[in-house]
């Protein structure tokens, strides 16, 4: 299993043409941070951003006020760049794939690896962690070119296996933050919602941003089953055997209801929810994501 699996140049070419900085992490997850404790020691001023609930009226610029009818802030180089935590979902669930190339896991880890070139290649530092029920492998976030082999090891490494416990693992890695940070977790979310999100809401009232990419596969969300069919929980071992052209219509409403929920909630406490599906190529799905963020700041 090589690196090159998971970071495919063309992919790498692909993303590198965003500016991440400007169109992703200064516009979508610095934007509304409390206002720098070092502005007015030798902070030089880098740009303006629009105004957010949460910044120092004393940093709006009334000059741009004046011509524009807008709030913008000032923003200094000492926002510009923030930690990273890149958390990858690596339960037995995770393995599972029906007819994609790429299982949920393998699509988490493309992700992982395409977001960890962006942020090293823009100089803000990225770490790694990976879960079943409890934190597995930590590495600390670092800055430096050499740090993106590390990571892309780690991840070509990787099996998934064991049971999952995303609530406890949120609330494992929430510990070991000691400083504002971004935190992007890839999970399929298979596990009762209510002790998730109640995690990601400590994990937000401890000042941290959060994009959740929820990953399931193709099959998952689209039934594409005939005839009697037998499932297995995969960490359970736990089997069902259903009518799958009955039930194919009331499995999609739960999907779509189970997503719309956590979108819901995740947008109530301030969480990026981000619903996929292994049909869709990652890089395009990345790449839609950034433009989104950049269209809403």
């Amino acid at each position: 299993m090589s690196v090159e699996r998971y970071l495919k140049p063309e992919v790498v070419r692909q993303i590198a043409r965003l500016d991440l900085r400007a169109k992703f992490l200064v516009k979508g997850f610095l934007h509304g941070l409390h206002a720098s404790p070092f502005h007015g020691f030798s902070v030089e001023f880098s740009e303006h951003r629009r105004y957010a609930p949460g910044d120092d009226p004393h940093d709006i610029d009334w000059t741009v006020f004046a011509k524009t009818e807008k709030y913008y802030v000032k923003k200094f180089e000492a926002e510009t760049n923030m930690t990273g935590y890149i958390a990858v979902d690596k339960s037995e669930s995770m393995a599972y794939t029906y007819r994609q190339d790429f299982s949920k896991f393998q699509y988490a880890i493309s992700l992982a690896a395409a977001l960890t070139y962006l942020m090293i290649g823009q100089q803000d530092p990225v770490g790694l962690v990976t879960f079943d029920d409890r934190i597995r492998q930590s590495l600390p976030p670092r800055s430096k070119r050499t740090h993106l082999g590390h990571v892309l090891t780690l991840l070509a490494r990787l099996q998934p296996a064991g049971r999952t416990d995303v609530a406890y693992c949120i609330n494992q890695l929430a510990a070991m933050l000691k400083h504002h940070s971004l935190v992007i977790f890839m999970t399929d979310l298979l596990a009762d919602p209510q002790p998730i999100l109640s995690a990601l809401r400590r994990l937000r009232h401890g000042g941290h941003d959060v994009i959740l990419f929820h990953i399931l596969d193709e099959a998952e969300v689209y039934f594409p089953f005939d005839g009697q069919m037998e499932f297995e929980d995969s960490e359970t071992g736990e089997r069902l055997e259903v009518d799958s052209s009955g039930y194919r219509t009331s499995y999609r409403d739960q999907v779509s209801a189970f997503r719309d929920d956590y979108q819901k909630e995740c947008l109530q406490v301030g969480v990026d929810y981000v619903p996929l599906d292994t049909s869709m190529a990652f890089d395009k799905a990345l790449l839609e994501y950034l433009h989104s963020r950049q269209s809403r700041f």
